[in-house]
C-alpha cells in the first residue's frame, strides 16, 4: 500500500503533466485495464486560497476550473483525479495513473509516466528559473563619503 505521501507526489505530477505529454506516456504503457465509471469526468470550479508570506491568515486567491473523475479498475483498483482546466481525458489519464500506481504495474508507471513526466516539469522549472535570474537586478548604494 502507497503512503499518503508518495500518492500526493504523484497526483501532483500527473495533474501538472501537460495532457499531450501524459496521453504519449500512457500510450507506451501498452494495453490499459477495463475501467467503469464511479464518477464520470465532471468540470467545475474550486477556491483557490493563499496565505500571505506562506504562513499568514489564509485569504481566497480566486476561483480555478478543475475537472474530477474516479474510476474502477478491472483488478478492483480505484483511481481518483482532479486536474486544472477542462480536459475530460487527460482527468480519465490521470485517473487510470493513479489505479495502476496501487496494483502491481506501479514501478512500470513510474518509469514510463512519471519519471519523464518528473524530468520535463524539473526542465521547464529550470528554464523559468533561468529566464528569470537573466532579469535580476542588483540595487546597491555608493557611499559618498562623509559631510562635514
Amino acid at each position: 500500500m502507497p503512503t499518503k505521501e508518495a500518492q500526493k507526489d504523484w497526483m501532483s505530477v500527473l495533474a501538472r503533466a501537460p495532457s499531450i505529454s501524459l496521453n504519449r506516456a500512457v500510450e507506451a504503457l501498452g494495453s490499459l485495464p477495463d475501467a467503469t465509471w464511479l464518477r464520470p469526468p465532471e468540470t467545475g470550479a474550486i477556491m483557490v486560497r493563499g496565505r500571505q508570506g506562506g504562513t499568514g491568515a489564509p485569504f481566497n486567491l480566486g476561483e480555478m476550473t478543475v475537472t474530477r473523475c474516479a474510476l474502477r479498475l478491472a483488478d478492483g483498483q480505484v483511481g481518483h483525479a482532479y486536474v486544472p482546466g477542462r480536459d475530460h481525458a487527460h482527468a480519465r489519464q490521470a485517473a487510470i495513473c493513479d489505479a495502476l500506481m496501487q496494483g502491481p504495474r506501479a514501478g512500470e508507471v513510474e518509469e514510463k509516466v512519471l519519471g519523464p513526466i518528473r524530468d520535463a516539469l524539473a526542465a521547464e522549472r529550470q528554464s523559468q528559473a533561468a529566464k528569470a535570474e537573466a532579469t535580476k537586478v542588483d540595487f546597491f548604494t555608493m557611499v559618498r563619503g562623509e559631510s562635514k
